[in-house]
């Protein structure tokens, strides 16, 4: 491996890393800063407008909405994780980071990620009790479930986080202190790390089976009670409307988990490192760009909100 100027492997002791990033495509990292500063501006503002829009529109005062305005939330915590540092990196000779700083881009990147699985699955439960089973949705997801729901998520993910996080920066590090990645990566930093991290790595891969692999099952059982039940739909409008209220979320889901799934479960004789840094800059920044676009253009509801506050905003002249 080709590393920049004035890195060495030899590294006795480590104090601080240096972010590799894209050091071998120097003049692409303009371009991509300033690709990177409209991601980050459209996702920033995508996930602002939506909570508004939920709290200002009666009609998108649901379950469903509660959970959305939640994962705009933390898709805002999300990116800003690993984009700033990210950009900076591109325009800065100096590509270092604390050991302490690493620790806590790491993290925080597991809380928010681990986090935001929880709104994905309580939505697709939502539409599954409101298609499935109309007459008790309102017992099923009443104003007491939604909050509990959340914050047991914020749980789960803050003691995963914190337990991945503990037992990787505690072991020591010695040799490379480069990470091969755009940033501290659970991953990659775990190559650096001296000794056997044979149980490290198994305790990703069974975190990722309950994090990612079980919810992602759970979803995809749930949208298939929920096809079928349209399917036998005697009205083919209702079945529609149906379908089209579930089918921008089954799109982020597919987005969210698909990538996850190639990143953390996969068989370690194709793991290489190149493969993925570009799946993790598709999971933790292209589908975190798409989401709120997707939950705009693809849900009716969403659209109405929106027309609605363009008409109080600005109301057509008579």
């Amino acid at each position: 491996m080709k590393y920049p100027e004035g890195i060495t492997e030899n590294h006795t002791s480590v104090t601080e890393f240096i972010i590799l990033g894209i050091s071998n495509l120097p003049h692409m990292e303009c371009l991509l800063f300033l690709l990177f500063i409209c991601i980050y501006f459209i996702t920033v503002l995508g996930n602002i407008l939506i909570p508004i829009l939920i709290n200002v529109d009666s009609v998108l005062h649901s379950p469903m909405y509660f959970f959305l305005r939640n994962m705009s939330f933390l898709e805002i915590c999300y990116t800003s994780v690993t984009l700033p540092k990210m950009m900076a990196n591109l325009l800065s000779e100096d590509k270092t980071i604390s050991f302490a700083s690493c620790s806590a881009q790491m993290y925080f990147f597991l809380l928010f990620g681990a986090t935001e699985c929880c709104p994905l699955d309580v939505m697709a439960y939502d539409r599954y009790s409101a298609i499935c089973k109309p007459l008790r949705y309102a017992d099923i997801m009443n104003k007491t479930v939604c909050p509990r729901l959340a914050a047991c998520s914020w749980i789960r993910g803050s003691l995963m986080a914190l337990g991945h996080t503990m037992f990787i920066f505690t072991l020591p590090f010695c040799g490379s202190n480069v990470i091969n990645h755009f940033f501290c990566e659970i991953q990659s930093v775990l190559t650096l790390v001296c000794g056997d991290t044979y149980w490290n790595e198994f305790q990703i891969i069974v975190a990722a089976a309950f994090v990612i692999t079980m919810p992602f099952l759970l979803i995809l059982v749930t949208y298939i009670h929920i096809i079928s039940m349209i399917l036998k739909m005697s009205s083919a409008k209702g079945g529609h409307r149906a379908f089209s209220t579930c089918s921008s979320h089954l799109t982020v889901m597919v987005l969210f988990y698909g990538t996850a799934v190639f990143i953390y479960i996969h068989p370690k004789s194709i793991y290489t490192l190149d493969v993925d840094k570009l799946l993790s800059l598709l999971y933790s920044v292209v589908t975190l760009i798409l989401n709120p676009i997707i939950y705009s253009l693809r849900n009716k509801e969403v659209k109405g909100a929106i027309r609605r506050m363009g008409i109080k905003i600005f109301p057509p002249k008579t």
